[in-house]
């Protein structure tokens, strides 16, 4: 009778060891990630042809013509059908267009968004803003498919310097995720889950908002925005 119940009582026994070990591992994500500090936008519940709620456009240096942002229909987008996008912008040169989303306040934080790029002749594709005072003062990692890079910025009183820079060779037609993690002042950056970017930087301390960031001419859409505050460090307020 034994015997025949052993093969039984070793499979509880794995069982809960694995269950163990399961929730000992989620716990200690849990305790990375501050409860209910995250936010999500993935658009598919915005009304076609409108700004999503809780956005505002704005720019750098802009030159009185701000590009169109409006949720547009993307049979390939990440989410669904929908993302945000540029649909119109006749802007150039050192203009920075802005997607900001009002509300939001961040510190040590990781981000990840969808970026593709659709049209520019001086400029394409782009990224996430973050730690964002205003217009002028922010980091940004953009993508540019024109020129096969990567990079991460700051922007301080409108004049951007850059802090990191990768070379990439990736489809120019299809979606690619940018990631964004900040912890206090390390900033690392990956394009299609690859760590390409490992910088240090103390420029921005305060919390500040996240937004879409686009150069010049160019025309992107983004899907997917997903922002967790991190929690559990000594500096983080």
């Amino acid at each position: 009778m034994y015997g025949r119940n052993l093969p039984n009582i070793t499979f509880l026994l794995v069982l809960a060891i694995s269950f163990s070990v399961l929730v000992g591992s989620c716990g200690s994500f849990r305790s990375e990630y501050a409860p209910g500090r995250y936010e999500v936008w993935s658009f598919d519940k915005s009304w076609p042809g409108s700004l999503p709620k809780g956005w505002k456009v704005a720019e750098t240096a802009g030159q009185g013509k701000p590009a169109k942002w409006q949720v547009v229909y993307d049979s390939g987008a990440a989410s669904g059908t929908w993302a945000v996008a540029i649909t119109a912008n006749e802007n150039h040169g050192q203009t920075y267009n802005l997607l900001i989303a009002e509300k939001t306040s961040y510190r040590s934080v990781h981000i990840r968004i969808m970026v593709k790029a659709i049209a520019g002749e001086e400029d394409q594709g782009g990224g996430p803003i973050w730690r964002a005072k205003d217009a002028d003062n922010y980091y940004v990692a953009r993508w540019n498919p024109l020129e096969d890079n990567f990079r991460v910025y700051l922007v301080k009183d409108g004049k951007r310097k850059q802090l990191g820079t990768a070379d990439v060779k990736v489809d120019r037609m299809a979606w690619h995720e940018i990631a964004i993690t900040q912890r206090d002042t390390r900033i690392v950056a990956s394009l299609d889950g690859e760590e390409l970017i490992d910088v240090d930087d103390s420029t921005f301390i305060e919390p500040g908002k996240i937004g879409l960031w686009v150069k010049a001419d160019g025309k992107t859409a983004f899907d997917n925005v997903s922002v967790v505050r991190l929690s559990g460090f000594p500096t983080e307020p």
